[in-house]
This record gives C-alpha cells, sequence and structure tokens, in this order.
C-alpha cells in the first residue's frame, strides 16, 4: 500500500502516513460513474429551446382558400411544413435532465476517488497553506515542485482567505473549499492537494 507523501511550503518530501483506513478501498468503477454521471446531469444547462406551432408568429389567416386552387390543402403557414414554422419534437428549455442520487452514494464515490488518488501516489498533504501574503508568486514553486507542473486540484478552507487568493490564478491548478468537493472534481485533476487535517474531516 503505497504512503502518502507530506510537504512544506517549500515544496520539499518532509515525511508521509500511511493511507487511513477508511481510503483502503478498492476501485469502483460502477459507482463512481453513476456518482459522476448524475453530478454532470444536475450541472447541465439548458439552453436549446425550438418553438412548436404554437409559439410561432403570424400564421392566424389561411394561406389559401380550401378549394378549387390545384394546390395541397394548408391551414396555416406556422405548420412544420413550412419554412419558419414550428418545429416538431424540438429540444425545450422546459426539459429535466437532472438525475437523483443520495448522500451515501456521493460520499461513498468521493472516498473510492481519493483512495484511487492515494493508491497511484497523486493524493498529496502538504503541512499548512497559511500564508503571510496572498500573492500568487508566493506559493506557485511549492505547487509546481509538488506536482511536476501537471495539473492540481487545491483543497483550502475559505476562512484562509491569503491562500484562497494567492492560489486562484496558478496555472493549470484550481482552489476548492473542502465541503465542494466530489467524485467528479477529484478525478477531473491529476493531482490532488491538501492539509493532513482535510483530510482526516473526509473519514469522518
Amino acid at each position: 500500500m503505497t504512503a502518502i507523501k507530506i510537504y512544506n511550503q517549500k515544496g520539499e518530501v518532509k515525511g508521509e502516513i500511511e493511507i487511513p483506513k477508511f481510503l483502503q478501498i478498492k476501485w469502483n468503477p460502477l459507482l463512481v460513474k453513476q456518482v459522476v454521471d448524475s453530478i454532470l446531469a444536475n450541472s447541465r444547462q439548458v439552453i436549446a429551446h425550438t418553438k412548436g406551432r404554437g409559439e410561432v408568429a403570424g400564421g392566424g389567416r389561411k394561406p389559401w382558400k380550401q378549394k378549387g386552387t390545384g394546390r395541397a390543402r394548408q391551414g396555416s403557414i406556422r405548420s412544420p411544413l413550412w419554412k419558419g414554422g414550428g418545429v416538431t419534437f424540438g429540444p425545450k428549455k422546459e426539459t429535466d435532465y437532472s438525475k437523483k442520487i443520495n448522500k451515501k452514494m456521493l460520499k461513498k464515490a468521493l472516498l473510492v476517488a481519493l483512495a484511487k488518488k492515494a493508491e497511484d501516489g497523486e493524493l498529496k498533504l502538504v503541512e499548512s497553506f497559511e500564508m503571510v501574503s496572498p500573492k500568487t508568486k508566493a506559493v506557485a514553486g511549492m505547487i509546481k515542485s509538488i506536482t511536476g507542473g501537471k495539473s492540481a486540484l487545491i483543497l483550502i478552507d475559505k476562512k484562509n482567505k491569503n491562500a484562497v487568493l494567492a492560489t486562484r490564478n496558478l496555472k493549470n491548478s484550481v482552489n476548492l473549499i473542502p465541503e465542494n468537493l466530489n467524485a467528479f472534481e477529484v478525478l477531473k485533476y491529476k493531482n490532488v492537494l491538501m492539509e493532513k487535517a482535510t483530510l482526516e474531516n473526509y473519514g469522518k
């Protein structure tokens, strides 16, 4: 079982800990896929919308009389058969794509994803994100040393304002408050960085 490395603010390895028992679980791709699909569906914004024949403007008058013209009978220019008419079975903005998922599955999928990161050596702990200055330069070197320049999700408490400001403009990195973490966010980035206390909270 791979240990989790602990880094200081210079990006140097200062020690390691064994993977906690709550992360010593098997990879469950079916559970993770189900949860990730629900997260994506629930965040989907429905934009596409077509008008039916009842929503299209105009067409209050019959185009031509019913008989005697030699042409096919028509009741309205709003018919889907006409250019500029309504659309049959088109997408509607009222469509609901959301999927229900219970809290236990969300939590289990999160732990499974974190366990996979820990097993692959991509879950890394930082001694502290506490900083004197909110400048990006102060933290950029540390993050690059830890991740090797690859993408990273950095979990920082919202009360730690200096760290939040310092990490919000990092290249290939995104900060997130621990309460908003889910399996999709974990798998979206190559590395996941957090303080030891933050990791322990996920096991409660």
